[in-house]
């Protein structure tokens, strides 16, 4: 009997405890499908976002205008919000002390004020600075954008019709929106003066490089030629300017190039890399500078091959930022010889050394842009553009509009549009919100003249990586507030700035012609039934000589 009573109960305690397993098991599934719902949700949001096209919708297109100033087309400085995902690393952790820790541009208390003001957002919600990241969080953090100064010299048109545009695009202007190029990129200057929108880059050439862009008109036009240009079915002719007397006879270069490193652009000749051909032919050699003209027939389309080709030749692009320079070594990169360095201190090397020249291509769409880094001595300022794979799409990967809060109804500016070419108004007002997260106040600076002169005792001068921010006059009534805006009258040179904005407070100089052109020019593609061509730069012509002012 008292074997079956404990039997009984036994079985009873089994039963109990299935139950608990059961209902234990269905509320675990429950919050995992809550979870679900929340992770399908936050996804559904983000493909929302992505539809809606950032680089593409005209609200993007107005939230701020050009002006023109010593040969440089600038931007005025204007408000952005830039969003990425919670790291992995970061789920569980205060969000304050994510941002102390990874971040540490600023200090703790300009996060803390960030976070309390509402313009660093968890999920476009304002949240305490002890809130704990959650995987999928959605980081949001709006920023005074202060975009790169590029040349003034016009886009031009080379063809167009219903289905292509064809253009020339001047040195130092990037293709497409990515790191610190925006508007002063060659896909919204098309859209805000020439009013053609939603085009789709077939190609695309490197910032520094000028010559023959092609855009498709329409998704199908776009990937036929994408196809034909893959399948090497469009021959591509490029004009550069080299270092010494290039061999008279016709040279191929057959060696693979591999890329060291995606997150700066830099490749090299390496057995590891892909296969790649290019052809070079003598134009003319100039005695007088000891440089060649050089005709280059790329066969395959590798990243940066026509550059890293000549310097494995020994004749490198005369002015070319990256391959033409002693941190390759002795004989600066020919026959594949880097000094024996390792590609670990030749990536270290390279980003110590070229910071302030404004070359290196650092992928700063990451969250060194997400969170307004300053650019110091020791950092990178701005992005290539060319270290990624080809994309039809013109719209950043890390910018999305938040809801109730665009660029256009944080900033109004009311600045007539120099885009025609005018100069910069004499007077105008830019009206600003209330502060975002960046630096503490501190007094702003106007940007200094085109020379290489430092007298700033307390503001940083450096090379002009950015449209610069002047002290503003405060209109009359004008006042700051959490909701409010302030009034700032604009001169030419005296932009609105913003309190706490880094960039603001640095006096930047404006870069130099030289600093604006590489000698590598697209010059002729031809493919199946079509041919574009451009003029030659002036600097294709054999007996051109540099003029030392530049």
């Amino acid at each position: 009997m008292r074997k079956e009573h404990c039997k009984d109960k036994r079985e009873k305690g089994e039963k109990d405890n299935g139950k608990n397993c059961i209902l234990s098991c269905e509320k675990r599934k429950a919050d995992d499908a809550d979870i679900n719902k929340d992770l399908k949700k936050a996804k559904l949001e983000t493909k929302a976002l992505k539809a809606k096209r950032p680089g593409f919708t005209d609200d993007r297109y107005n939230e701020t205008s050009y002006y023109i100033e010593n040969g440089l087309r600038k931007v005025y400085p204007y408000y952005f919000t830039f969003t990425t995902f919670t790291k992995g690393r970061w789920v569980g952790e205060k969000i304050l002390d994510v941002f102390a820790r990874e971040f540490r541009a600023h200090p703790a208390a300009e996060y803390e004020r960030c976070i309390r003001a509402g313009t660093l957002t968890v999920n476009y919600e304002r949240v305490d600075p002890d809130y704990r990241l959650k995987h999928n969080d959605l980081l949001a953090n709006v920023v005074h954008r202060h975009e790169v100064p590029v040349t003034s010299q016009p886009i031009t048109l080379v063809h167009i019709d219903e289905e292509i545009v064809v253009v020339n695009k001047p040195a130092s202007i990037p293709v497409h929106p990515c790191g610190r190029y925006r508007h002063n990129t060659v896909v919204f200057i098309l859209a805000k003066e020439y009013n053609l929108k939603n085009l789709r880059t077939i190609h695309r050439l490197d910032r520094l490089t000028s010559g023959l862009l092609l855009f498709g008109r329409s998704p199908k036009k776009a990937r036929q030629m994408e196809h034909q240009i893959r399948n090497r079915q469009v021959q591509k002719e490029y004009v550069c300017r080299v270092d010494g007397e290039f061999p008279d006879e016709e040279i191929e270069c057959q060696e693979p190039i591999e890329v060291v490193s995606y997150k700066i652009g830099v490749c090299k000749v390496s057995p590891k890399g892909k296969d790649c051909s290019t052809v070079f032919k003598r134009l003319g050699f100039n005695a007088t500078n000891n440089t060649s003209v050089v005709l280059c027939r790329p066969k395959t389309g590798r990243m940066h091959q026509i550059r890293v080709h000549l310097q494995y030749l020994g004749y490198p692009v005369v002015n070319d930022p990256l391959y033409n320079h002693p941190v390759f070594g002795p004989l600066r990169g020919k026959g594949g010889d880097t000094g024996g360095k390792t590609d670990e201190q030749l990536v270290r090397d390279l980003i110590a050394i070229h910071n302030a020249e404004n070359w290196l291509g650092v992928d700063a769409g990451d969250d060194d842009l997400l969170f307004s880094k300053p650019v110091a001595d020791d950092k990178v300022g701005e992005d290539d553009c060319d270290t990624g794979p080809t994309s039809r799409e013109s719209s950043p990967r890390l910018e999305s509009p938040s809801p109730g809060l665009t660029p256009s109804t944080v900033m109004t500016p009311t600045l007539p549009s120099p885009s025609s070419g005018s100069e910069a108004p004499m007077e105008a007002t830019v009206v600003s919100p209330a502060p975002p997260c960046t630096m503490a106040p501190s007094p702003a600076a106007s940007p200094t003249p085109n020379d290489d002169s430092n007298d700033a005792k307390s503001d940083k001068v450096t090379v002009a990586t950015q449209t610069g921010c002047g002290a503003g006059v405060r209109a009359p009534g004008g006042g700051a507030g959490a909701g409010g805006g302030v009034a700032v009258i604009a001169g030419a040179d005296a932009l609105a700035a913003d309190p706490h904005c880094y960039e603001c407070r640095v006096r930047y100089r404006d870069p130099r012609p030289r600093d604006l052109v590489m000698y590598l020019h697209a010059w002729k593609y031809k493919g199946p039934g079509w041919e574009y061509e451009t003029e030659l730069p002036q600097w294709a012509s054999v007996d051109w000589q540099e003029q030392e002012s530049s």
